[in-house]
C-alpha cells in the first residue's frame, strides 16, 4: 500500500488548531450515563464521543456490554451534544447494528486485529463506506499485523482510515499495562505517514495517573491525536476503572499538554540540528562496528564450547550481566527498561551465532 492522502482528509476536515481528542467511557452502562458523560465533554476538545457497547472480555463471566441497546443511547448523546460517535465493532453483525444507528467511527479492537478473518469480514461489511473507520494494534508487537488490517480496509474502498496505538502485551511485569513499544508506531508512521495516527493512553498506562505523561510522549512524537476513557464516576465504572479520568481530569489534562511545531524552517535551527544528527550518525556507526565485534567474541567463545560439549546458555553468567549492565546503565541516564530490552536482543543475537557454530 502507497501513500495514500486521501486517508488524512477526514481528520483535516474538522480544523482543528490541536490534536483530535476521542473521548468517553470504556463501557456504556446506562443511558442515564451515556448522556451525562457526553453532556459534560461538550463544548471541549473532545470532537468524538466513545463507549464501548460490546466488550471483548479475556474470560467469561465480565462485563460484555449491554449490546444494541447502548446505540439508542449513542444516538440520543448525538442528538444532544452533536459530538461525533464512535463504537467498538468485531464482527459484521456489529458493523450492521452501528451502521443502523448511524454511529460516526467505527474501530477495531486489538483482540480482533489478530484475526484476519474478522478484520476482512468488517472490511467487506463497510465495503465503500463514508464512515471514519480505526484499527486498533494487534495484542502483540506484529507491526505486519497491523498494517495488514489497514490493507484490508483501504481494498474495501474504506478511505477514511486511521490508527490507534494502545500498547501491546507482555509478560513482563513494567509500569505499563501495555507496553508502549513506540518504536513500531514510529515505524508505521513513517511508512505512511498520511495515515492519522491516535494514541490510547488509557490502555498503555492502565491507570489514570500516568495518561497525562504518555499523552505528552505521544504529542512529541507528532502524533494526530488522542483516545481518553472519561467516565463520570470512574472508581464505580463496570470496566476498566483504574484508567478512566472524570471530564474535569481530561480537562486538566488536555490544558496541560504542550503540542510543539511539526518543524522550524529557520536556518538557524537547521544549521545546529544537522551537526548534532551527524554527531548521532557518528555514534551509531561505532555502536555497529564494537557489537561487530563483540559478536566475534561470541564466535569463538562458540567454538570454545563446542570443542569441549560445553552448553550454550549459562544462566549465572547471563544474570551477571544483566545486572552489572543495568547498574551502569541508570548510572548513565538510561531507563531499566530499555538496558533490558537492549542486552536480551543482544544476548539473543549471542545465542544465535554460537549456535550456527557449535551445529557446523
Amino acid at each position: 500500500m502507497e501513500n495514500k492522502p486521501e486517508m488524512r482528509q477526514w481528520l483535516e476536515d474538522f480544523k482543528l488548531d490541536h490534536p483530535l481528542v476521542i473521548a468517553g467511557p470504556c463501557s456504556a452502562e446506562t443511558e442515564e450515563q451515556v448522556l451525562d458523560i457526553a453532556r459534560q465533554l461538550k463544548d471541549t476538545k473532545v470532537s468524538i464521543y466513545r463507549a464501548g457497547i460490546w466488550k471483548p472480555r479475556t474470560r467469561p463471566g465480565g462485563f460484555e456490554g449491554v449490546g444494541a441497546i447502548g446505540l439508542k443511547w449513542l444516538q440520543k448523546a448525538k442528538g444532544e451534544t452533536g459530538l461525533l460517535m464512535a463504537v467498538e465493532v468485531a464482527n459484521a453483525h456489529h458493523v450492521k447494528l452501528a451502521l443502523e444507528h448511524d454511529m460516526d467511527v467505527l474501530w477495531i479492537g486489538a483482540r480482533t486485529t489478530v484475526n484476519p478473518f474478522a478484520v476482512q469480514e468488517i472490511a467487506d461489511a463497510l465495503a465503500d463506506t463514508d464512515k471514519i473507520v480505526l484499527i486498533k494494534n494487534p495484542v502483540n508487537p506484529d507491526l505486519a499485523l497491523w498494517l495488514g488490517g489497514v490493507e484490508r480496509l483501504y481494498n474495501a474502498g474504506i478511505k477514511k482510515l486511521g490508527v490507534i496505538h494502545r500498547g501491546f502485551s507482555t509478560y513482563e511485569k513494567t509500569k505499563y499495562r501495555n507496553i508502549p513499544e513506540w518504536q513500531l508506531a514510529i515505524e508505521l508512521h513513517e511508512r505512511f505517514p498520511d495515515l492519522p495516527i491516535i494514541c490510547d493512553p488509557s490502555h498503555i498506562t492502565g491507570r489514570r495517573s500516568m495518561i497525562q505523561e504518555v499523552s505528552q510522549q505521544a504529542l512529541d512524537l507528532n502524533y494526530d491525536g488522542l483516545m481518553i476513557e472519561t467516565h463520570n464516576n470512574p472508581d464505580k465504572a463496570w470496566s476498566d476503572a483504574a484508567q478512566q479520568v472524570t471530564p474535569d481530569m481530561l480537562k486538566e489534562i488536555l490544558n496541560d499538554l504542550t503540542v510543539r511545531k511539526k518543524t522550524d524552517e529557520t536556518h538557524e535551527f537547521n544549521h545546529r540540528l544537522k551537526k548534532l544528527r551527524l554527531r548521532i550518525d557518528e555514534y551509531d556507526t561505532r555502536l555497529i562496528e564494537i557489537l561487530g565485534k563483540r559478536m566475534r567474541i561470541a564466535d569463538e567463545i562458540g567454538a570454545l564450547k563446542r570443542e569441549n560439549n560445553v552448553a550454550i546458555l549459562q544462566t549465572r553468567r547471563w544474570k551477571q550481566v544483566l545486572d552489572k549492565m543495568t547498574a551502569e546503565g541508570l548510572q548513565e541516564n538510561l531507563g531499566e527498561e530499555f538496558i533490558l530490552r537492549l542486552f536480551r536482543a543482544i544476548h539473543q543475537e549471542s545465542i544465535s551465532h554460537q549456535e550456527k557454530i557449535i551445529n557446523k
